[in-house]
């Protein structure tokens, strides 16, 4: 029996679940591994922490197959349901900022929230963007990086068609060039450090973010910084347990593995990795 498929009186197995960085509307979109996802993880909170829908590719072009569809009614679902969905608008479907403090349909707009763990901590939950040097003060700029990254993602499409014919899981080549280039490890840095600020600054114990797409648990300078990823190249949630540990779920499309001591799980098995 799945958990969607659970009396509504027992406690869904999280506490809270955030993704981000979905990218529906594109090509490079894996709506079907997190479809999967949504079925098997249920919680009280459900966070989408930006570019949910891709808006700047949709100008451009209209992409829209039926399991993108599938997500958003299966995230309406979710919300009609009993759990309470909050969206956090990012760059890419930032024309939804206009809608702040709206709801729709249950899902809840808002531009940042603070998220108050079960162990007390006070996390910021914001996309990100905002905090990208490039998107403030050079968008022409990002959006010929989003051209290129399209381009890249294509590939990694094709690459994925590949290995799985061979009998190989999903791994993502995109990622792997990008996290092997100097100045996209620095950027990354540069952001992580940014975010991570903020959170000290609003006197918070630390922040849950999206928008770089690499996912990750850390202490930076005693604060938590938390990013949960993204559902193009890292298909990647973070989620809080009742107790209010936080781990990063790596989705490979089958069995949810625990590492419960950080150890590496053989790709293509989803896995926990906890704070």
């Amino acid at each position: 029996m799945r958990p969607s498929d659970l009396p509504a009186e027992i406690t869904p197995p999280y506490r809270t679940i955030w993704i981000s960085d979905i990218h529906l509307g594109t090509a490079g979109c894996k709506a079907e591994y997190l479809l999967e996802f949504l079925r098997e993880h249920e919680s009280e909170t459900l966070y989408l922490v930006g570019d949910i829908v891709d808006a700047w590719r949709l100008k451009k072009a209209w992409y829209w197959p039926q399991a993108h569809n599938d997500v958003v009614q299966k995230l309406l679902r979710k919300a009609r349901k009993g759990t309470r969905v909050i969206y956090v608008p990012g760059n890419h479907d930032e024309p939804l900022r206009d809608y702040l403090n709206l709801n729709f349909g249950g899902v809840e707009v808002v531009d940042d929230v603070v998220h108050v763990t079960a162990d007390g901590r006070r996390l910021l939950v914001i996309h990100g963007d905002l905090f990208d040097g490039v998107i403030r003060h050079a968008k022409w700029l990002a959006y010929l990086g989003d051209s290129l990254y399209t381009l890249i993602l294509h590939c990694n499409h094709w690459f994925n068609h590949l290995r799985v014919r061979l009998g190989f899981p999903y791994w993502s080549l995109s990622q792997y060039l990008k996290h092997k280039v100097k100045n996209a490890v620095s950027f990354i840095s540069d952001f992580e450090h940014a975010l991570a600020n903020e959170a000290r600054r609003r006197g918070l114990d630390g922040v849950v973010c999206g928008h770089i797409h690499k996912a990750e648990i850390r202490d930076i300078d005693g604060v938590l910084y938390c990013n949960d990823g993204d559902w193009v190249e890292s298909l990647t949630a973070l989620v809080e347990t009742h107790a209010g540990e936080l781990k990063v779920i790596e989705w490979g499309g089958r069995d949810l593995a625990v590492a419960g001591n950080g150890m590496d799980v053989p790709l293509g098995i989803g896995k926990e990795v906890p704070a």
